[in-house]
């Protein structure tokens, strides 16, 4: 049997003059960027698991502000395929833990000194996700003052309403109520309001006669979901390889991380579920 040649069947074999898979998704500088600190061997992982990461969050973010620009709208059916996006980006995260809980203590002590103060406590984009989330701290900025750019575009994002406030617009439309000003609070974490949770049980026990808003709820709802299981594998894979030592970029580890999955980014919409 003579070998396979494609170019019998048509496909293109030369790229002098063209645009190439290479060329389109730029992987020389992606698969180059790969700085090693060390000569440990898994300090690739560690590179890649992270980079991956925040390739996936830059998606999330684009998919997260189009789905918001939507919902102002009132455009709901992309707003429902984006959110569900989202919620399988995070699902992608979080099985990415399961190939980083491979290393072993042993092995991360190889290179940890080297990482210096870098530590995922400083990702930006996992900050801008948050804020638009609606899990707003000011306090959270400053880790990021020496990068002016990255300070700006945080700030700006204070002054937007979140995507939950957003939500919280279309059930005040909806249901033809006015929410109190410090459910839009613009730089603090959403709080729990039981006007918000009463608003929501009322399209809760009636989802046919308000289906969209039946249907908004729900897509945040798995949305938050998918991100609780990412952070608390986070936790999990954390307290696995370095226990209770302190962050790379000081902060208290495990018990930091823990502390972060008692924050509810739709509170209403778990709270509510025990008064129908």
């Amino acid at each position: 049997m003579s070998a396979y040649d494609p170019e019998k069947e048509g496909a293109k074999m030369s790229f002098a003059k063209d645009m190439s898979y290479i060329d389109y998704l730029s992987l020389d500088p992606i698969l180059g960027s790969q700085k090693m600190q060390s000569n440990a061997h898994d300090e690739m992982l560690f590179i890649i698991q992270h980079q991956t990461s925040e390739l996936w969050m830059r998606l999330a973010l684009h998919e997260l502000s189009t789905a918001r620009d939507k919902l102002i709208q009132g455009d709901y059916p992309p707003v429902f395929k984006m959110l569900t996006r989202v919620a399988r980006i995070f699902e992608q995260l979080n099985n990415a833990w399961d190939v980083l809980r491979t290393m072993t203590p042993s092995e991360y002590t190889e290179f940890r000194d080297d990482l210096g103060a870098s530590s995922g406590f400083q990702s930006h984009q996992y900050r801008l996700i948050e804020f638009i989330l609606g899990n707003r701290n000011r306090a959270m900025m400053k880790v990021h003052e020496h990068r002016g750019e990255l300070h700006h575009m945080l700030g700006q994002e204070l002054t937007k309403k979140s995507l939950y406030h957003v939500a919280l617009d279309c059930l005040g439309q909806e249901l033809g109520q006015t929410f109190p000003k410090d459910v839009y609070r613009l730089d603090q974490p959403h709080q729990a309001n039981a006007q918000v949770m009463d608003a929501w049980t009322q399209v809760y026990r009636d989802p046919s006669a308000y289906w969209t808003l039946y249907e908004l709820a729900e897509k945040l709802v798995d949305l938050e979901d998918y991100f609780r299981r990412w952070r608390f594998n986070h936790v999990t894979t954390v307290e696995r390889i370095i226990g209770f030592k302190r962050g790379t970029g000081g902060t208290s580890g495990v018990k930091y991380l823990r502390k972060m999955l008692e924050v509810e980014l739709f509170p209403e919409l778990w709270n509510m579920r025990g008064h129908l």
